[in-house]
């Protein structure tokens, strides 16, 4: 048995369990190879435009060889939610933030709104499970609550397995409506105060990390705070021990995540079952990635990895994740740890970039240049 059939076989199991009807097929090797040569006609050297080649066999095989390629329309999806875990003292801003900043994504004020518009995607803002109740109906806001933030998860689980299940699947629903309306590419974006403290919790559990390494100063904790923060990602392991040490991936959410964490893995799964490229941010939406890639390790095939977070624990999550997939790679490297999707927007314009030079660039025979002799 090779690898790819490997990598089908143990998606197909934990995705029949989850969602029945949902299928995540890997991208074919005729596909990258006919986008290879294609790229190597096009009037440069061979390889010259590194990583934006790389993307462009990967657009090419996710399309399945139809052309020409395309990213846009894109939709950013901002998905934000409280955790019980802020009442430990692990963020320097008071719980009100989140919904007040989900306010301020309203108005337009936020980065992640002058991002979008200034590489052209779409925003929508999805209340997950906002403290103090559902917000106004508002033109960019997508409801999908799983509560009213989750437990403390220093007593026990953030949530139920079956609230879980229902994050998840909103998150597939929210993916393919958007595919259903002719989005072309999806981001994923986060937005919650503690869900640093959440997302380190993860990746100790689901990636067997040391929280004393993998805690950082998320919204701009001071070391003292840090070192607070580590303890407590230590006590929420600790209190949902039986959940880490069983394995499974959406236990270990259920135990850890935040409500805004399950419906971003549940999106990059609907992204890639309808064979769209899904750009995920840095810090967290990174553990909600780790979170689906062990529900589907051929999310991988469709996750674009934005941006390496400027937070450490960030670099050594991703240092193990290539262990297993060593071709997931942030895009870019800018000391970004903003969140919001912040990362995800930037990078959509490396994808807008190499989906045009497949489409637009002359090759060496309609172009009247000479090729390359070796």
């Amino acid at each position: 048995m090779n690898d790819n059939t490997s990598r089908v076989l143990s998606s197909a199991s934990a995705l029949e369990r989850i969602f029945p009807d949902l299928r995540i097929e890997p991208l074919r090797q005729q596909d990258m190879d006919a986008a290879q040569a294609h790229l190597d006609n096009l009037t440069k050297p061979k390889g010259s435009l590194g990583r934006l080649e790389d993307l462009a066999r990967r657009l090419y095989a996710m399309r399945e060889g139809q052309l020409p390629l395309r990213v846009s329309p894109a939709l950013m999806l901002t998905v934000a939610g409280d955790h019980g875990v802020a009442a430990q003292g692990v963020s320097p801003f008071p719980q009100a933030v989140t919904r007040q900043m989900v306010q301020n994504f309203f108005e337009g004020g936020a980065a992640i709104n002058v991002l979008c518009r200034s590489t052209g995607m779409d925003l929508r803002v999805v209340d997950a499970g906002c403290a103090g109740g559902p917000f106004a109906a508002h033109p960019i806001l997508l409801e999908c609550r799983l509560g009213d933030g989750t437990a403390d998860m220093t007593f026990g689980p953030a949530m139920s397995v079956d609230t879980c299940l229902e994050g998840l699947r909103a998150g597939v629903k929210l993916a393919h409506d958007a595919a259903d309306k002719g989005y072309q590419c999806l981001g994923v974006g986060e937005m919650g105060i503690a869900n640093s403290t959440a997302g380190t919790a993860l990746y100790c559990a689901l990636l067997d990390l040391d929280p004393d390494v993998m805690t950082g100063p998320g919204a701009g904790s001071d070391p003292v705070m840090v070192r607070h923060k580590a303890q407590i990602v230590g006590r929420a392991l600790a209190a949902n021990k039986d959940a880490v040490s069983g394995g499974d991936a959406v236990e270990i959410l259920a135990a850890l995540g935040g409500h805004e964490i399950a419906v971003m893995s549940g999106i990059m799964l609907g992204a890639a079952s309808r064979r769209l490229p899904v750009l995920v941010d840095g810090f967290i939406c990174s553990a909600a990635y780790v979170a689906a890639l062990r529900i589907c390790p051929v999310l991988a095939d469709y996750a674009i990895l934005s941006h390496a977070s400027a937070e450490l624990g960030h670099g050594r999550a991703l240092a193990r994740l290539q262990q297993a997939t060593p071709e997931q790679r942030p895009l870019l490297h800018l000391d970004m740890r903003l969140g919001e999707g912040t990362g995800g927007a930037v990078a959509y314009a490396l994808l807008r970039c190499a989906a045009d030079i497949y489409n637009d660039m002359a090759t060496f025979g309609a172009a009247g240049v000479a090729e390359q002799t070796c």
